[in-house]
């Protein structure tokens, strides 16, 4: 590739005792593409993602979002830089509605002195933002903004936070096994809204077991063995069984020799 990766990690080092959950990492993530990140439990796919969304603070190595060096210390930092993670758990509150989800920690508040001094929440703004949000990824069967998460299906709860990352990830989506709990169908809608997202001109990290759904959405995948980057291939270059035979070392890619 001739351009310049959007996010870059390198030598990526993270200890927890006498674990080394990242050994010398490195990373790229390009500008519009969907990279998904596979490797077997333990293999420090969290720990990098975790490095990357400013949760965890890597021991040694640096990371470069285009271009300039970055040194998240919270997730916070991460998202103020543009950088939004949708973790498996979803991290919403069920009680709350919609609008009230997608604005949780930056809320809106209500032009002039209700807002300044009252602290006045400017409703009616959210409300709309969260519908033309929702309605620009297609998630038309939502019909009440006002209604809480917690009667919403898997699937929609998950478009929910998809769309929350999406409008206000202005440079990285990170998705955490995003139909990990999903059915077919639900799972087919994430999938389209992860092309939609992408579309948009925003590059998307994918993390995911599911095999047949990587090889489906990826541009390239990332597989990460031992703590580190073992290599990077195209969807429609290899097998899912070779990916999986790389993941778990069964095989090695060509050119790839694996340090003892």
């Amino acid at each position: 590739m001739t351009q310049e990766p959007i996010l870059k990690g390198r030598g990526l080092v993270k200890r927890y005792g006498k674990v080394t959950a990242l050994d010398h990492c490195d990373f790229d993530l390009y500008p519009g593409e969907i990279l998904a990140v596979i490797g077997d439990n333990g293999a420090g796919k969290s720990s990098l993602i975790k490095a990357l969304s400013g949760a965890v603070v890597p021991d040694e190595g640096e990371i470069t979002l285009e271009g300039q060096k970055i040194n998240f210390t919270s997730p916070i930092d991460a998202r103020a830089a543009g950088i939004e993670c949708v973790y498996q758990t979803l991290a919403m509150s069920p009680a709350l509605s919609i609008a009230d989800n997608m604005f949780m920690g930056r809320e809106l508040r209500k032009p002039g002195i209700m807002g300044s001094l009252f602290r006045k929440l400017d409703k009616p703004a959210m409300e709309k933002f969260a519908r033309a949000k929702l309605n620009e990824l297609g998630l038309m069967t939502i019909q009440n903004i006002n209604q809480a998460v917690e009667t919403l299906s898997g699937g929609q709860r998950q478009g929910v936070a998809v769309a929350r990352a999406a409008a206000f990830g202005s440079k990285v989506v990170i998705l955490d096994e995003p139909t990990a709990a999903l059915g077919v169908k639900e799972s087919r809608r994430v999938l389209e809204l992860i092309r939609d997202v992408r579309s948009r001109g925003i590059p998307i990290i994918l993390i995911s077991h599911n095999m047949p759904h990587v090889f489906e959405v990826a541009d390239r995948i990332h597989i990460h063995r031992l703590g580190k980057r073992l290599c990077v291939i195209k969807p429609s270059d290899y097998t899912m069984s070779d990916a999986v035979a790389f993941m778990t070392g069964a095989k090695l890619p060509e050119g790839v020799t694996e340090a003892a």
